[in-house]
């Protein structure tokens, strides 16, 4: 799929999101809320590290693609568009992510 992007699976999810298809994984995630979506994306972390520690390289593909989507699903749900995560990450990028990190509030 040469130029899939991420806003092209975001566009994906919410179109299958709004179907009410009773047969779409995405549209029954939807449904379900957040909590199921939310526990699908820390299965589906989860699975992505176990595959890195095995140095499973195939393994970690198909997991993180599995978690990028759940992301995806949680974001929308959340009503975050990806957009607004982008721009963050691009607000990242011209400190080191140490100080990134220590700038953050404590708690």
């Amino acid at each position: 799929m040469a130029g899939f992007s991420l806003s092209d699976l975001e566009t994906i999810i919410r179109e299958r999101a709004d179907s009410g298809d009773p047969d779409s994984w995405t549209a029954k995630l939807f449904a379900r809320g957040i909590d199921k979506a939310a526990q699908k994306l820390g299965e589906e972390a989860v699975e992505t590290v176990i595959a890195a520690v095995k140095a499973d390289r195939q393994g970690l593909v198909s997991e993180s693609a599995d978690l990028i989507y759940h992301w995806l699903v949680v974001l929308g749900i959340s009503g975050v568009p990806l957009s607004d995560v982008l721009k963050e990450l691009e607000s990242r990028t011209g400190r080191s992510g140490i100080s990134e990190k220590a700038s953050r509030p404590k708690g």
